[in-house]
């Protein structure tokens, strides 16, 4: 498995402002090669000053974007940590978006495996051969990605592009996108910050299996990482 290129930025801002320019130029690129584009976008807190640059580059023809998200809770609507919440801030209820060019994560479907099957077809009409445009993912202490966790069986789902976890993650189950969805995107990146995700960083870059983010094929992946997050050199002796 090809490990992913790191690039390292001085501080978390630098690593945002950096992140939302690969976006806004992918994007651009995507529109200008096929006449739209997919932005697929991870939750947590760390994309939030990320966003909130790419939401005002006006340079970007929002009005060919579909909004894609890589995983979510299953939460109810209004559920604090609902990554749609913050997702829909920055880009829906802000109207850069159109609300018909927005999709998120059916996870309050009666039936969350005939939602997995849906936001699968989804992603297929909308995407040429599949294949999302400019992908964010965030990276855990623990080496997850996505809601592919350590251990969770939906690591090893090959078979399709959205499933739920086998297991509760932190408390709730989610729907994620899948290792096969994840590895046809055009462009992506790992949004990296702080010293506690240093030993994910190191793991993620020896193409270390254990971690989940490391199942992933890293040639047209980067890792942004900030200066506390980038592995240490050795030592000048």
């Amino acid at each position: 498995m090809t490990a992913p290129s790191l690039q390292v930025h001085p501080t978390p801002a630098e690593v945002a402002a950096h992140g939302a320019m690969l976006l806004a130029t992918w994007l651009r690129d995507s529109v200008e090669r096929h006449g739209d584009a997919m932005l697929a976008v991870s939750g947590g807190r760390s994309p939030w000053a990320m966003f909130e640059l790419l939401a005002g580059d006006t340079t970007v023809p929002w009005s060919h974007v579909h909004l894609l998200q890589v995983d979510e809770r299953v939460v109810p609507d209004g559920y604090p940590d609902r990554n749609w919440t913050h997702i829909a801030e920055r880009f829906v209820d802000s109207g850069v978006i159109a609300a018909d060019h927005a999709h998120p994560m059916p996870v309050t479907a009666d039936d969350l495996h005939a939602a997995t099957a849906e936001y699968s077809a989804l992603i297929s009409a909308l995407c040429p051969e599949g294949a999302i445009d400019a992908l964010h993912l965030g990276l855990g202490d623990d080496g997850h990605t996505a809601s592919l966790a350590p251990r969770d069986g939906v690591c090893d789902v090959l078979d399709r592009d959205v499933a739920l976890t086998c297991e509760p993650y932190n408390g709730t189950m989610r729907m994620t996108l899948t290792r096969p969805c994840l590895d046809r995107a055009v462009h992506g990146f790992f949004q990296v910050c702080g010293e506690g995700k240093r030993t994910a960083v190191e793991q993620l870059l020896a193409g270390d299996t254990s971690i989940p983010a490391s199942l992933l094929a890293g040639d047209r992946l980067l890792v942004l990482a900030d200066a506390a997050a980038a592995p240490q050199r050795p030592a000048s002796t």
